[in-house]
């Protein structure tokens, strides 16, 4: 049995990863999906003083207080800063890294770096009345929100979305632990629809290996729109 701990990106919440837990824990593993500060059950808690560093701690603490061990760590989207930074704290109990369609930092970048649109947004959120939050991103007329198009999917994917802060996009990711470049990753790309200039993926593992790459012909959401897919890529590294 291995413990797979799923993180959820930017104005998201656990329950999108409601089709993935299922056929992760019919394997026989264990799977947690927590909503991180400010999202789902804990939206009430969203303030201009959540930020990645919040959301770190979310994970930190979850892992330290069920003494979890072997986790194969999966973070979608801006999960990808903090996933990178838990591993960076906690390598010790990390088996493997998953970055699913997600930001891949260097040490001491934060989302602004890795994704340069996220400034506009910011700026955007600069000209209301409550600067420190960004409401999620609008439906777009041929690629749907967040690559999710089916009329029945929308509508659950819009109860699930909520605000961000602005501080988790400012907020660096603090790396450089030499035992976190150990542990082995792999790298999930959802390849249609993906927005221009977005960083190619690493060719090289910071172990030192190939970097492991595989890919989803589908939008961003891929745990919404090709969840069994997902899933049984995610079982070849139990």
């Amino acid at each position: 049995m291995s413990t797979y701990l799923l993180v959820h990106g930017a104005w998201h919440s656990g329950e999108s990863w409601q089709r993935v837990v299922p056929l992760l824990t019919m394997a026989g593993h264990r799977v947690l999906a927590p909503s991180l500060t400010g999202h789902g059950d804990r939206a009430h808690l969203l303030g201009p003083d959540v930020g990645l560093d919040t959301h770190v701690e979310d994970i930190v603490r979850l892992i330290t207080d069920e003494d979890l061990t072997d986790v194969v760590l999966v973070g979608h989207s801006y999960a990808g800063l903090v996933i990178s930074s838990v591993a960076n704290q906690l390598p010790d109990r990390i088996a493997h890294l998953v970055h699913v369609d997600a930001m891949i930092p260097a040490d001491g970048e934060n989302a602004i770096d890795v994704v340069p649109m996220t400034r506009f947004l910011i700026d955007q959120a600069a000209r209301t009345g409550t600067p420190w939050r960004i409401p999620p991103l609008p439906e777009m007329p041929s690629a749907g929100l967040f690559g999710v198009t089916d009329p029945a999917d929308l509508a659950w994917l819009r109860t699930l979305l909520s605000d961000e802060s602005v501080l988790c996009f400012q907020q660096p990711v603090r790396l450089g632990n030499p035992a976190a470049a150990r542990i082995a990753r792999t790298y999930i790309r959802c390849t249609a629809g993906a927005p221009p200039g977005v960083r190619p993926l690493p060719e090289v593992q910071p172990n030192g290996t190939p970097a492991q790459v595989w890919e989803l012909p589908t939008g961003h959401d891929c745990m919404i729109t090709m969840p069994v897919e997902l899933s049984e890529l995610l079982l070849k590294l139990a």
